[in-house]
């Protein structure tokens, strides 16, 4: 059982004093089922992709929901040591707390153990306050970017913010 569930999560960020607003709503499992609550929710509304190399290391990126990532060349951007897959769901319940469809980086705050490399998108970051899961996709959390990074490294996991969109000239080389 993850140490933290949606409650104990917002206990902690009130406890931070991070100022975050949750709102409820009907389960969303994809970034298009989500599309009306981007119209609802000021500032940027992200995708998450859990992510394994061949060495069996993890990686969770956050990017703008609109972004376009390379799964085929990602690897070469974040680190990972050869092509990545998905990580699978029993790998994302044990490191993250969350099931498939729930995805957030506010998973790794039950990552204890730091075996997950957090990766923040440039242009997500662009944006003044983000939207996320509160480990559960029937309700977003809205919070300032400041305030997510906050978050991240209290966790102790400093995330790494790169541009992870497949039009990076990096890509090229």
């Amino acid at each position: 059982m993850p140490a933290y569930d949606r409650t104990a999560l917002l206990e902690r960020l009130e406890a931070e004093g991070l100022a975050a607003t949750t709102h409820d709503h009907e389960a969303v499992f994809t970034v298009a089922e989500s599309e009306d609550l981007h119209r609802k929710l000021p500032g940027a509304h992200s995708k998450n992709l859990f992510l394994k190399d061949k060495k069996s290391r993890y990686f969770l990126v956050t990017a703008a929901h609109d972004t376009q990532i390379d799964l085929k060349r990602i690897h070469k951007l974040i680190g990972a040591q050869g092509r990545v897959s998905f990580g699978k769901a029993d790998a994302l319940m044990s490191l993250l707390g969350v099931e498939p469809g729930s995805v957030t980086p506010f998973g790794v705050v039950n990552d204890a153990e730091k075996q997950v490399t957090m990766i923040l998108d440039n242009a997500l970051m662009d944006h003044d306050i983000g939207n996320y899961h509160p480990l559960t996709n029937t309700a977003t959390t809205t919070i300032a970017q400041t305030d997510l990074i906050a978050f991240l490294k209290g966790t102790g996991h400093d995330p790494q913010i790169i541009d992870v969109s497949e039009n990076n000239p990096a890509l090229e080389a």
